[in-house]
């Protein structure tokens, strides 16, 4: 078939969710409008929960059938009429009063909704407790609208995976073009709040995680500093690697999410290095014009290797950047192929002793005590298995008889793979050309689904120097590459974060670069 017949014989976008698209009245509402709206008494909570759920029944339930929110919250309209009598009252929680939520579902939840990573096995496991990201939220006044798809796992499961699929939770489609992947493993998240789902998301990163769903599916992401956010009570893949994060439709939205979310937790111990070392209300005061006079790297390595139209766009990035009063420095990101070398070795053993504690935590009703016993659940359920396999399991089961975490092969790993990320790679950096933060293209635009070859994309991402490092990393829309967006990623040593976002925010003021979808079937 010649691909023009192709596209006129593609589905047309239904009438339901045209018209989802044309006529939702809070379509790109900001936190700071709705909360506003609800102090000048224009809007409820409990009108904004309905309004949401109404649309994703129109746009993910049916219409372009997203498939990004794997379960609503069976409470979520109680909880805003909550949050309405308490307004009514003058009590307020904190800045998050009355905002609907979504959480990516491995994020434990003490109510009526299951916390599965997307797997069957966990379905109608109850849930202990909160976790504490989700007690932060909640004392911010946030309510939690539902849970989102996911790669299943978290894209840990096995080497084939496919983006935005699990066994619970089918496929999520990416809005901007219903072929391509939303990316993963916050397939649904991401979605979701590029669909006008929801106010505010939570996703959550290993390596890529939050800021590669976030870019090709035009929203901003928050990879914090390892430690700022808790990660008790969220399904793990690596203590030295994992953390929770925002995906907002904007930079001003992520900051006051990330501000919620942050804190310290004798649940984490690595959230004790935040103390002293950050400002959580620097957040919410990012200096206007903060591009000017800052010293910005422009990693060369990062860029190379990127179609035409993804560098002509990052080359329009640079002359913003510039424009703003920031000074550019060309150079290659010291070390970057050292920094990927070790870090499956390093997720793979750490895998099986935090799955461990999480089940026993969170889920300690289930039948499941060991990854071990994940495994086996596959095998016997060959349905969890009918895309792709368990490898990364069974290297992780066999990790824990090698030593684990204590056997020198881990710890020569874990210390090569930290170092070539911080000291020789991204501070390095910093220190030799006197930077403030370093950018790159956050990654390539969003690649065709593959459920037989899995996930093929091939584009370099800035991804994995951060994710490595324990570093924060933000990336905010720049543009879009045949109607697929694409983001730019800042990225710097720890705790910058504050420093991060507003850099970000300045330049997302200067170029407004954010489309909202049009669930077309396929990019043009």
């Amino acid at each position: 078939m010649k691909r023009r017949n192709f596209l006129s014989a593609a589905p047309a976008l239904s009438a339901s969710a045209a018209l989802a698209v044309a006529d939702f009245r809070w379509s790109e509402l900001s936190a700071a409008e709705a909360s506003r709206e609800m102090a000048e008494e224009r809007l409820t909570s409990l009108a904004l929960t309905q309004a949401y759920l109404a649309r994703i029944a129109a746009v993910d339930r049916a219409g372009p059938k997203l498939n990004s929110v794997i379960e609503l919250n069976p409470d979520a309209e109680g909880l805003a009429a909550e949050r309405d009598a308490e307004r009514a009252a003058g009590r307020l929680r904190g800045p998050l009063h009355g905002l609907p939520v979504l959480l990516k579902d491995n994020i434990a939840t003490h109510d009526r909704m299951s916390n599965t990573a997307g797997s069957i096995a966990l379905a109608g496991v109850p849930v202990a407790r909160d976790a504490t990201l989700v007690v932060r939220l909640r004392e911010a006044g946030a309510v939690i609208l539902g849970k989102t798809n996911l790669s299943e796992w978290a894209n840990a499961r096995g080497k084939a995976s496919v983006s935005g699929w699990s066994s619970r939770g089918g496929q999520t489609l990416n809005p901007y073009a219903l072929d391509r992947s939303p990316s993963g493993s916050s397939s649904g998240t991401g979605a979701a709040l590029a669909a006008n789902l929801a106010l505010l998301g939570v996703g959550t990163e290993t390596d890529g995680s939050v800021t590669s769903p976030a870019a090709v599916q035009g929203l901003v992401g928050v990879k914090p500093t390892l430690g700022l956010v808790s990660r008790h009570g969220i399904v793990p893949i690596a203590f030295s690697q994992d953390t929770a994060g925002p995906m907002c439709r904007s930079v001003a939205d992520a900051a006051l999410l990330l501000w919620a979310l942050a804190g310290a937790d004798p649940a984490d111990p690595a959230t004790r290095a935040q103390q002293g070392r950050f400002d959580r209300d620097a957040l919410l005061k990012p200096a206007p014009g903060a591009l000017k006079g800052r010293r910005l790297g422009v990693a060369t390595n990062l860029v190379e290797g990127h179609g035409r139209a993804t560098v002509a766009l990052f080359d329009a990035a640079l002359q913003v950047l510039e424009a703003a009063g920031a000074t550019l420095v060309r150079a290659p990101l010291p070390q970057l192929p050292a920094m990927g070398a070790d870090e499956m070795d390093v997720l793979v053993t750490e895998m099986a002793p935090g799955m461990a504690d999480y089940l026993r935590d969170f889920a300690p009703a289930g039948p499941f005590k060991t990854l071990a016993d994940l495994v086996a659940f596959n095998r016997a359920h060959p349905e969890t298995l009918a895309l792709f396999g368990q490898e990364w399991f069974e290297a992780a089961v066999a990790s824990v008889q090698a030593g684990g975490i204590k056997a020198p092969k881990y710890l020569k790993a874990h210390a090569a793979a930290r170092r070539a990320a911080r000291a020789q790679g991204i501070d390095a950096m910093l220190k030799r050309h006197r930077l403030d933060a370093i950018v790159a293209p956050t990654s390539g635009p969003a690649w065709l689904t593959d459920n037989v070859k899995g996930d093929q994309d091939t584009a370099p991402a800035a991804t994995t120097p951060a994710a490595v490092a324990g570093y924060p990393h933000v990336t905010v829309p720049m543009g879009q590459v045949s109607g697929l967006p694409v983001g730019l990623s800042f990225f710097g040593t720890a705790w910058t974060d504050a420093t991060l976002l507003a850099l970000a925010a300045d330049y997302e003021q200067r170029t407004r670069l954010r489309r909202e979808p049009q669930f077309k079937p396929t990019a043009i």
